[in-house]
């Protein structure tokens, strides 16, 4: 039942403060003096290398004490625990995240934890993590566990497109597959409580279409953008939609079946090589064959996501032999009882997600016969 508890306050909810622009790092000093002077950095090996380092120490010349924390890689309860007692040695009284969104989670959740405040600095625009008062938890194996709810949203989000210009053009392209759910699942449960418990507002719908709207007119060109490691108009509108308008988006709009099938095929030990939003943009179109999205609506999501290189097909998605029982153990895990699935106000049963997941991939290899469309050479 998408509103059972009778919800009939509007809500709408943010980051205090959201800087976007190229060498935006530099200013990182500036930007959070406020927090205070002693934090802990979390952040990968990888990402330490290309960013950490430095902005360590512009820190430090800024009079910062800043502990670097190396993240293990999954945003996992062990993890979060790990490094919240660090923080909590350390006298911390913010949280740094520099890196993506398993980091971010990460980050947010250990703030939550140690009751600090915590500034995101996403190195890529693949998710809408940046933005939001919640985190995704795996198990230290991979597999979807749970969400995790906060009490307030990230203070800042500083995003430097030059450094996010600089990753590969995968993580972007992963970033419009999570932004491109956001109309898509949003526009199907606004009768339904958002993540901060209250009924979408007016301002959540229009975010949700100008980011489904920028997406469309600027992705391909923001993708050979990045490709070309060069800061663009068109990069700094998608890295916008992916980062903020998405982040706004899905957590005062609402989720629905394109991330609770995504949850779902966390199962299958195939696709822990994918990013989020490519095991999304398959959900999308598992959620417009819910929707009963006429064939044209469908072709026009389709098209898009296959310019920007994401899978719409088991085989694009690495399993083209996949199994009957995995799927139906994806479509089982999708229709959990605490799942976004049923914010949707249609009938769901795992036989139907299922056969929703089948029709999916079957869609859009049509599609791809119909169009004459070509996977691209390495």
């Amino acid at each position: 039942m998408p509103n059972k508890n009778n919800v009939t306050e509007s809500l709408f909810q943010s980051p205090s403060k959201y800087i976007q622009g190229p060498n935006a790092i530099k200013n990182a000093g500036k930007y959070l003096a406020p927090l205070g002077k002693k934090a802990i950095l979390i952040s990968d090996d990888l990402v330490h290398k290309l960013a950490g380092v430095s902005l360590i120490e512009a820190l430090v010349a800024s009079d910062f004490d800043v502990q670097r924390v190396a993240f293990n890689g999954e945003a996992s309860a062990q993890e979060i625990a790990r490094i919240g007692a660090i923080g909590q040695q350390h006298g911390s009284q913010f949280v740094i995240a520099l890196g993506g969104g398993k980091t971010i989670d990460t980050a947010k959740a250990v703030a939550d934890r140690i009751g600090v405040d915590v500034a995101v600095l996403p190195t890529t625009a693949s998710t809408d993590a940046p933005c939001s008062a919640l985190s995704v938890i795996y198990t230290p194996n991979g597999e979807f566990e749970r969400y995790s709810f906060f009490n307030k949203n990230p203070t800042i989000v500083l995003v430097d497109t030059t450094t996010v210009a600089k990753a590969p053009a995968r993580f972007l392209a992963s970033g419009m597959g999570d932004a491109l759910a956001t109309n898509v699942e949003a526009r199907r449960v606004g009768s339904s409580p958002n993540f901060g418990g209250g009924l979408p507002t007016q301002v959540s719908s229009a975010i949700c279409a100008k980011c489904e709207e920028i997406l469309f007119t600027y992705g391909a060109q923001a993708y050979e953008a990045c490709k070309a490691n060069v800061v663009t108009p068109a990069l700094e509108a998608v890295v916008e939609a992916n980062t903020l308008h998405s982040g706004l988006g899905f957590e005062s709009g609402g989720l629905a079946a394109a991330h609770a099938i995504h949850d779902g095929m966390t199962a299958i030990h195939e696709l822990h090589n994918l990013l989020h939003g490519e095991k999304v943009a398959f959900g999308i179109v598992c959620q417009l064959i819910l929707d009963k999205a006429p064939t044209a609506e469908l072709d026009r999501y389709i098209a898009f996501m296959l310019s920007v290189d994401l899978p719409v097909t088991f085989e694009l998605l690495g399993i083209p032999n996949v199994k009957e029982k995995e799927l139906r153990q994806v479509a089982a895990l999708a229709c959990a009882p605490e799942e976004t699935i049923w914010t949707l106000d249609i009938v769901i049963s795992p036989e139907i997600v299922y056969n929703a997941i089948v029709g999916a991939d079957a869609a859009s290899r049509d599609y791809i016969r119909r169009s004459g469309w070509k996977k691209p050479t390495a």
